[in-house]
C-alpha cells in the first residue's frame, strides 16, 4: 500500500469550505434549501477544485514543510 499523502489532509477542511460555499450559493440561486450532494453542487465544487487545485496543494505544501523539519 502506498504512504498516504499528507497534503491530502490539509485540504480536506479547504475543501470542506468550497462545498459549503457552493451548497449556500447554489441555494442562493434556487432561493431554498440544497443538498451538498446536489449535483450541480457537485459539479461546481469539482470545477473550483479543478481551477484552485494545482496552487492550493503549493501552498499547502508550502505551510507544511516546517512541521516536517520539526519531527
Amino acid at each position: 500500500m502506498a504512504p498516504l499523502d499528507p497534503i491530502v489532509f490539509l485540504q480536506l477542511p479547504v475543501i470542506d469550505q468550497i462545498i459549503r460555499d457552493e451548497t449556500w450559493l447554489e441555494g442562493e440561486r434556487r432561493h431554498g434549501a440544497v443538498s451538498p450532494d446536489d449535483p450541480v453542487v457537485r459539479e461546481n465544487v469539482c470545477l473550483v477544485i479543478l481551477r484552485i487545485g494545482q496552487q492550493l496543494r503549493e501552498s499547502l505544501a508550502g505551510a507544511e514543510e516546517p512541521l516536517r523539519r520539526a519531527q
